[in-house]
């Protein structure tokens, strides 16, 4: 019997900081009669034509493989659909690959343009997986922190700062996770003239691309001498309501998605067969579902902004995504100790600022992809906490 053995565990997943989001939630699972508003999840079902068409791949018999890069009726959707939505144009066969989630796109970019030491911009607050993705790929993550005073947009001057001759790319989010913050045409083009400028590359995630409530989204691949300097992170979990479906896509000049694609081969073979045909009939037909659940989130975005401010937590008006990013700091507490308080005593369940970087210390991550009457108890629960605060 072997009763003791040397650590196998590598330094750097050792030294790896486990997600802060998953604290919360399992604490919060333990708990009865809690209101979760820390879950990035749509709490609409997939619509039942989408998953209709899922059924009827089974029942086809549509169980094999797929070719590695996805069914090629897919990427031909996703083409059109890209070309439809956001006016950006890529070829289906070589420049579109279907992957397991958002998470994935972005894992295998990091792996494809990293080289040891090369560094990597990283706009903070942000998903709580860039860095350590970055950093499993053998890159330096640098991070950059937007700040609340400019409602949560990075500024070019700022990405200037911490620009080495190590840098190769910057990864950037918007609609934002946590914030909600939303970049328009004019702060994308100030962005990509420092992209150009300094001959880098931009990886776009924009898996909240649908969730656009006050202007009209703008892709970064769509600014002028961007498409072949972007690698466009997407993906059906957040628009359509898709994320146990496990599909995301990733688009880009086709010398990087050929590389992307030899990764990809090794790391997943190809994203789920069912969920690929899914995909097909929520790009053909799913867009009034879509439109429906954006008028929802407006509602809802409208109704917990309102209410933070009315409660004295001082909250900007996200332009996208479903979070709301209050500031916390007039309580006194630190992020962890809003969250774990107000999970004890309301059983509210947030997510602590500081798990999304340094700047999003003082703040509080909120989903409101919640039904009204949730938000609407949560509320008056965070506010008789924030009331014992004061006392």
């Amino acid at each position: 019997m072997i009763t003791s053995r040397k650590n196998y565990v590598s330094k750097m997943v050792s030294e790896l900081k486990p997600s802060g989001i998953r604290k919360f939630f399992d604490l919060a699972a333990g708990m009865e009669g809690v209101i979760s508003l820390g879950v990035g999840e749509p709490d609409f079902v997939t619509p039942w034509h989408v998953r209709e068409e899922a059924i009827r791949s089974l029942e086809n018999g549509y169980t094999a493989y797929t070719p590695n890069a996805g069914l090629l009726e897919l990427r031909q959707e996703i083409s059109y659909y890209m070309a439809d939505r956001f006016d950006v144009r890529y070829d289906a066969e070589q420049e579109v690959i279907v992957t397991v989630g958002a998470s994935s796109a972005i894992d295998i970019a990091m792996r494809t343009i990293l080289d040891p030491g090369d560094e990597v911009i990283v706009v903070e607050p942000c998903f709580v997986s860039y860095v350590p993705m970055v950093e499993l790929a053998g890159g330096k993550a640098v991070t950059v922190q937007a700040l609340q005073e400019n409602d949560f947009k990075i500024l070019p001057e700022q990405l200037e700062a911490v620009t080495t001759a190590k840098t190769k790319a910057i990864m950037l989010c918007s609609p934002n996770n946590p914030t909600g913050t939303m970049l328009n045409k004019t702060e994308l083009e100030n962005i990509a003239a420092y992209v150009k400028k300094h001959d880098l590359l931009l990886i776009a995630d924009e898996i909240y691309a649908e969730l656009a409530y006050d202007e009209t989204y703008t892709s970064m691949a769509a600014i002028e001498g961007m498409r072949d300097r972007t690698i466009l992170v997407s993906g059906f979990s957040k628009g359509f309501a898709m994320t146990g479906w496990r599909l995301g896509f990733v688009c880009a000049p086709a010398d990087l998605t050929e590389a992307m694609l030899k990764i990809f081969q090794y790391q997943l073979m190809c994203a789920s067969t069912m969920s690929q045909y899914a995909a097909i009939e929520a790009l053909r037909n799913g867009r009034p579902e879509v439109d429906e659940m954006v008028k929802s989130y407006r509602r809802r975005r409208n109704f917990i902004v309102q209410s933070f401010n009315d409660i004295g937590l001082t909250c900007h008006n996200p332009g996208g995504a479903f979070y709301a990013f209050p500031s916390i700091q007039s309580t006194g507490l630190t992020s962890q100790q809003f969250a774990e308080q107000l999970l004890e005593k309301e059983k509210v369940a947030v997510v602590p600022g500081d798990v999304f970087g340094e700047s999003g210390e003082g703040h509080i991550r909120c989903s409101y992809a919640s039904s009204l009457e949730q938000l609407q108890e949560a509320m008056k629960r965070i506010e008789r906490f924030i009331q014992t605060l004061e006392k």
